[in-house]
């Protein structure tokens, strides 16, 4: 039964603001409108971690037929005290007609007025940050005129 289900605890992990590039589009494929979007860099900032996003990653978008845009992001991390942490996230945006025309002419769109999650992962060989290869996350974003800002939070 439904109220036998055990609740979902998070707690907050950090605010990953990205910098994009223009994307470079590949076309339509059977899939849909395929899209790569280098990253050129960002911040990370949380209690437990704080850096920077490296030039170098990228998100290989797909907008399916129905409008729903896919992510798959792969980045690297630099941590303030120097470690490396590569994070990878699939995700997806969507919402009405209406908000994602708003949101293509560059206005500010609330997160709430559309659906727009990532699912994190993590992996380093930083001792220090070790307990970040075993956990789950989630993550809610934001559209701002440079970039995605993604609110994330750690499955407990």
């Amino acid at each position: 039964m439904i109220k036998d289900m055990l609740p979902l605890q998070t707690r907050p992990l950090m605010i990953l603001t990205a910098i994009l590039d223009a994307p470079q589009r590949l076309g339509q494929t059977p899939q849909g409108d395929r899209k790569i979007v280098p990253v050129l860099g960002g911040t990370v900032a949380g209690e437990r971690i704080t850096g920077t996003v490296l030039p170098g990653g990228g998100d290989w978008a797909l907008t399916r037929p129905d409008g729903v845009l896919l992510l798959d992001v792969r980045l690297t991390i630099r941590t303030d005290d120097g470690a490396l942490i590569h994070m990878t996230y699939d995700g997806m945006r969507h919402g009405s007609a209406d908000v994602m025309a708003r949101l293509a002419a560059g206005e500010h769109v609330p997160p709430d007025a559309m659906y727009f999650r990532i699912a994190p992962r993590f992996e380093t060989g930083a001792q220090r940050y070790d307990w970040m290869n075993g956990i789950l996350a989630v993550g809610i974003g934001e559209r701002l005129p440079e970039g995605p800002r993604y609110h994330v939070h750690e499955v407990l």
